[in-house]
């Protein structure tokens, strides 16, 4: 997560260069493609990566470049396997485009129709949102990425109940707006109308008859396989190895693993318009509708390099051009790896690059570069424009860590003492923030990442990542909290900034409860007076019960400090005086229309 919340500083630093396989490209075209490939390897700082060319039905050029593992020095093959990320939505959209030839659906049909589980925050997007709608991006709803990124979990429907709790951002069919969810949603029709995963969809519909015989859905077995690739990120100074990342419950948006000279079959399929091997895989209508325009992605105007420029998407491929020829391309990444997969339909030409580290540059610089030689037009040096690029991005990095410092306002202070912050917030489109106060420091708890607050001003924190050593990471954090007060007073929620283009979202405290021991809980036991009424507080099975006459017993949840919350009563509290560790002296009611004391019963 941390590059996520930190802004990335990048600066020169030296690698190795290591291009697998001895043999030279024999088409003339790729004259002296290794030694540019090379030459990206080391100038992007860069662990591996492997390149297939494809040229119809033949692959005219496969090579592995780098490590798969930089410690062992383990090369990269061409049958080394990566996360291939959102190159996998073209996969999971394919299928859909069967069972529409199957007759199992129409791509046309209502998505809710297909998947009772689906459901949006109002019926006029219920009833109005088909199929086609999720395939192209224009819901109406944003990325909220971060809800399955950081809150994640394998039960997808656990994640598919948040997209209910999605607010829009625009009107359906109306913007482009990328959304990993409504990929989620496609894998799970097909599931409901196979009666199969979308693990053996893929598996079945795709890796068997294509003879991708080194891919898989399971991170477990990437990780088995003999030829898997490590995970990388580089921090400006130096290549880091990161942890993998199992997104199996988001796995249709972008869980597949492969090797380059796999996806080359995937990409033969796509050229010959849905054969391979002379057997029919995917309908060619299908081919033709997921390759081609579908929603406007964005303005897209042509300029010095392109001839002819588009910028919208198909079913599962994003459409536009190179320099006058008609591209279909998809990226993909995840934590640890960066890919692209493309095909030049006219041309009969398609590419794939994969590498080991998060979001690289090197696939886009690879595909251009490799598209000058195969069109044979004049070069554009893209690896000299990236570098020049990151050193600018770095200066301006800087300046915006300046400007976001002088934001701050100075000689402020939390409202409350840190210990009121530590509690449990919630929201039910994401999930839990867990808060502790260690020392004199706050910690959060998001799905497993543990990060700490660093007090920026008033109640807003700043969101830091806690290093795997323990220590403190300091770089800076896009992800801040704002905690907020109810009418007492008293910390009621926060919101974070956890997208970019939507507000802050909300999360609600909850108070932690805490379990006390039966002779903790006996101090509080006993008959009480509030005024002539008389209240009796009695224990069963470690639970404090509440009676008041004419009423029915209420059960108490423990806070700690003498505190309890009833149950099923949202804003009644009870707190107890306790001296010396002795029996309770008297307790509060504690209600929204205020408070009121009992004493308790002489004996």
């Amino acid at each position: 997560m941390k590059y996520l919340f930190t802004l990335c500083l990048l600066a020169a630093t030296q690698f190795t260069s290591f291009a697998q396989d001895s043999n030279k490209p024999t088409d003339a075209r790729l004259a002296g493609i290794d030694t540019l490939l090379n030459r990206i390897l080391k100038d992007q700082h860069v662990a591996g990566f492997s390149v297939a060319i494809i040229d119809g039905d033949q692959v005219i050029y496969s090579k592995g470049f780098g490590y798969r593992d930089v410690k062992n020095k383990k090369p990269v093959t061409t049958n080394t396997l990566f996360a291939v990320g959102s190159t996998t939505k073209a996969f999971t959209a394919g299928v859909l485009g069967m069972l529409e030839k199957e007759g199992k659906l129409s791509l046309d049909g209502n998505a809710v129709s297909y998947l009772p589980q689906l459901r949006f925050i109002n019926d006029q997007m219920n009833n109005q949102i088909t199929v086609r709608d999720l395939m192209t991006h224009r819901t109406g709803i944003s990325r909220y990425d971060m809800s399955w990124f950081i809150f994640n979990t394998s039960n997808r429907d656990s994640l598919i109940k948040r997209v209910r709790y999605m607010q829009p951002s625009a009107g359906v069919r109306e913007k482009w707006q990328y959304n990993n969810f409504m990929y989620l949603a496609q894998g799970m029709i097909a599931e409901k109308l196979t009666g199969k995963t979308w693990e053996q969809n893929i598996k079945e519909r795709f890796f068997l008859p294509l003879e991708m015989s080194h891919s898989t859905t399971s991170l477990a077995e990437f990780q088995k396989d003999p030829d898997a690739s490590l995970p990388y990120t580089y921090d400006g100074k130096e290549i880091k190895a990161v942890d993998y990342y199992d997104i199996d419950g988001m796995g249709p948006a972008g869980s597949i693993n492969s090797s380059a000279n796999d996806m080359a079959n995937w990409v033969k399929l796509w050229i010959s318009k849905g054969s391979y091997k002379g057997k029919e895989i995917l309908p060619p209508a299908y081919i033709t509708a997921a390759s081609s325009s579908q929603m406007v992605m964005n303005d897209g105007l042509p300029d010095t390099e392109n001839d002819i420029y588009t910028d919208n998407y198909g079913l599962g491929w994003m459409i536009s051009s190179y320099r006058g020829h008609y591209k279909v391309e998809h990226g993909g990444n995840i934590d640890g790896f960066s890919a692209s997969v493309s095909f030049f339909p006219t041309d009969k030409l398609g590419v794939v690059i994969l590498t080991n580290q998060s979001g690289s540059e090197v696939p886009g610089i690879v595909l251009n570069s490799i598209s000058d030689r195969l069109f044979q037009l004049k070069p554009i040096d893209w690896n000299a424009r990236i570098v020049k690029k990151n050193e600018t991005n770095a200066a301006k990095a800087k300046q915006l860590k300046k400007a976001a410092d002088l934001k701050l306002i100075p000689n402020t202070k939390p409202s409350h003492l840190l210990k009121d912050y530590a509690a449990v917030f919630s929201n039910p489109g994401y999930g839990e923030i867990n808060i502790s106060l260690k020392n004199d420091t706050l910690f959060a708890k998001m799905g497993k990442y543990n990060t700490w607050l660093k007090h920026n001003h008033y109640d807003v924190f700043e969101v830091k990542d806690v290093n795997k050593d323990g220590s403190a990471d300091t770089a800076a954090s896009s992800l801040k909290f704002n905690f907020s007060t109810d009418m007492d007073g008293k910390i009621a929620g926060l919101s974070g900034t956890f997208e970019r283009d939507i507000q802050p979202i909300v999360f609600t405290m909850s108070p932690k409860l805490i379990n006390l021991d039966i002779k903790t809980l006996e101090q509080y036991t006993g008959e009480y007076m509030m005024g002539k009424v008389p209240v009796k507080v009695s224990l069963r099975e470690k639970i404090l019960y509440v009676f008041v006459p004419g009423q029915s017993d209420y059960e108490t949840l423990a806070l700690g400090d003498h505190t309890f919350r009833i149950k099923t009563l949202d804003g009644f509290s009870l707190k107890f005086e306790v001296k010396d560790k002795n029996k309770a002296e008297s307790m509060t009611f504690i209600q929204p229309n205020g408070s009121f004391k009992a004493i308790r019963k002489a004996k």
